[in-house]
């Protein structure tokens, strides 16, 4: 007889799994362990003396993740035999487990107040990964010898076996604090301790800290300098509800060891005013550099800073650093609402990974490759892997190397669409659906091929002002009319014509008058408006494609008669999620497809998923799982075309 502890689990990651096993294998009891799609299986021991011991250990220290849904339990006859094992062929950016925080807070410890913190299931490891197989000598720890007691912690059961980048004070990394005439150097307990004291003071004082987190490079600053590209952080739990208006899935992401960015709504009456709206991207600290700076902020009354990811030549008053080479990885911005939950964009977490079934071909994006490995695809990035043998490669259009003589080009939208197919394993349906990252595409899956039934029309703003005035009898007044009245806007929207790379919504940004002149402004607008309904937008087509002159003519209009930005910018989304809610319906009829697919950043705009999400709630839309819905996911499809 067993004992099975089934833990709903949406992610194919390994971190949870292993990281239950590592309390498991502390305590010495046999268990088979299954992982799928869907679920973990846990399947213990039953007679063990330290079965329930184990659990409430469980139950105690297991962090919590975006990806946990429930768990149940229940008996089985098959007894196991053998203590299970951790899956640890590579590793992940992950914020720290409750553990390792406990653990670099406690005094006794050899790891107190130690930035580089972490065990085999959490913490910045990926940044230190330079090739595989995953161990020491591949990693920037390659010079760094592991002390007796931390090379014993490696080898022994628990949460730290198999963690190859174990460290402490006794051998781990010195940090250097540099500012325009001294530098002090931390490599112990109470030097690093001062260290982040005087850190939070001089952030206190006003000034820029940058600092070489395990994450990545970070600029720190008060909260009251935000800008459009600053993230609030979180620093103190305590006093999140305090500041923010969370509906639990979103307090419960804030602090879970993924540790997402999120759009979320402000609740503190200082906080909005300093944002300009009443949203803004936050975060909870998740390296241990973030949280020992954020806990010496508490001291000294913060509740949240700012912050940006930059580089090392960012501009500042003092820099925290140290001599190891590290790759950051975006971070992972996450959508919730009340009934959907989905990866925005970022490459933590989702990446690297190893899932879905295997094919013998090479998937190459801008950012990543997929290759086959051990009866599965393995995805990470390009410099990682040396080569490989397989019979073609796919390759996402405009990259001009050749990997392979049997090698395919692959268009981004319809690799993109192929990933959802993939996660969810639809290859037998008929899917219809869109991709909207700037532009609109519509695509359809017959079982075999994507196909792009509408492909999506370039947004060129060379001859913008001309396609307006010519879009209908009555146009060229409009524009005279906006140069009268809005001469400023006016003299922006000529400027755009001789730029290059203009984006659809950068126009609309300035015909907005909005600071922030980019999809993120238009965004940030349309989270001010608080009403129930907007008013329609022209989203028609000409030709069979998105009229961008009858859009941009029609936001005029209302720009003209004095509609409000907040309501202008909400019903701009609100009527393209009615735009592509109509098309997709009417494609679905015409090919008799079952399934309706979603994909592209833009989708993780609240008014418009939200519209969608109304319009569609009969055949509700397959979107990806465990990979971003936009960019990222293309090396996920491109090995499926």
């Amino acid at each position: 007889m067993a004992f099975v502890l089934e833990i709903k689990n949406t992610s194919q990651q390994n971190y949870i799994k292993n990281y239950i096993i590592s309390i498991i294998r502390e305590f010495g009891i046999n268990a088979d362990v299954v992982h799928d799609s869907e679920k973990m299986l846990f399947a213990f021991e039953s007679k063990h003396t330290k079965l329930q011991e184990c659990l409430d250990s469980i139950a105690k220290h297991l962090p919590a993740s975006i990806f946990l849904k429930g768990s149940s339990s229940y008996t089985i006859d098959d007894e196991p035999s053998t203590l299970p094992k951790k899956e640890n062929e590579f590793t992940l950016n992950l914020g720290l487990c409750p553990s390792c925080q406990k653990e670099m807070f406690d005094v006794t410890s050899k790891r107190y107040y130690y930035p580089f913190s972490s065990c085999s299931c959490c913490g910045g490891n990926y940044s230190f990964v330079n090739a595989y197989p995953y161990n020491r000598s591949n990693s920037s720890l390659r010079f760094i010898v592991a002390c007796k007691v931390c090379q014993s912690e490696i080898e022994s059961v628990g949460l730290k076996e198999q963690h190859h980048l174990n460290s402490c004070h006794d051998c781990g990394i010195a940090v250097k604090l540099t500012n325009k005439s001294t530098q002090r150097y931390a490599n112990d307990a109470g030097s690093f301790r001062t260290m982040f004291e005087v850190t939070a003071k001089a952030i206190k004082d006003n000034k820029r800290v940058l600092i070489k987190t395990t994450m990545g490079y970070r600029v720190f600053y008060k909260a009251k300098n935000l800008n459009n590209n600053s993230i609030l952080m979180m620093i103190n739990a305590g006093k999140i509800t305090d500041n923010l208006s969370l509906i639990t899935e979103e307090f419960n992401a804030l602090l879970s060891i993924e540790r997402p960015i999120l759009n979320v709504t402000l609740k503190n009456e200082e906080l909005k005013s300093l944002a300009g709206a009443n949203t803004a991207y936050v975060k909870y600290p998740d390296d241990g550099f973030c949280i020992l700076l954020g806990v010496e902020l508490q001291k000294l009354g913060f509740e949240f800073i700012s912050y940006e990811d930059c580089d090392e030549s960012c501009d500042a008053d003092i820099k925290m650093d140290y001599d190891l080479e590290i790759n950051s990885q975006s971070d992972m911005r996450f959508f919730i609402n009340k009934d959907m939950q989905f990866i925005a964009e970022g490459e933590r977490v989702s990446f690297p990974s190893k899932n879905l079934y295997v094919k013998n071909i090479l998937s190459v994006s801008d950012d990543f490759i997929g290759i086959p490995q051990d009866g599965k695809i393995f995805f990470d990035t390009m410099e990682h892997f040396d080569s490989v043998n397989v019979e073609k490669a796919n390759v996402i259009e405009g990259l001009d190397e050749k990997y392979h003589s049997l090698q395919s080009t692959f268009i981004k939208e319809e690799a993109s669409f192929m990933s959802v197919i993939a996660e969810h394993n639809l290859f037998e349906k008929k899917c219809v659906g869109a991709y909207f990252d700037e532009v609109p595409s519509f695509l359809y899956y017959d079982g075999k091929n994507v196909l792009r039934i509408v492909p999506p029309k370039e947004f060129n703003a060379s001859n913008i002002l001309q396609d307006i005035s010519d879009l209908r009898d009555g146009s060229d007044k409009l524009l005279t009319n906006l140069q009268t009245r809005m001469p400023e806007i006016y003299k922006k929207l000529e400027a755009l014509q001789i730029k290059e790379s203009v984006k659809l919504f950068d126009a609309v940004a300035i015909l907005l008058d909005l600071e922030d002149e980019s999809m993120r402004g238009v965004t940030k607008e349309a989270m001010k408006f608080i009403g129930k309904g907007g008013i329609q937008i022209d989203t028609h087509v000409k030709d069979n494609r998105f009229d961008y002159a009858a859009f941009l003519a029609s936001i005029i209009s209302y720009q003209l008669a004095g509609v409000s930005t907040s309501i202008l910018s909400y019903s701009i989304f609100e009527s393209f999620g009615d735009y592509f809610s109509e098309i997709i319906g009417e494609l679905k009829d015409k090919t008799k497809a079952t399934e309706i697919i979603l994909c592209g950043t833009h989708f993780s705009n609240q008014s418009l998923f939200s519209r969608m999400q109304r319009n569609l709630k009969m055949t509700p839309p397959h979107m990806n799982i465990n990979y971003p819905i936009g960019r990222q996911n293309v090396v996920v499809g491109g090995v499926y075309l």
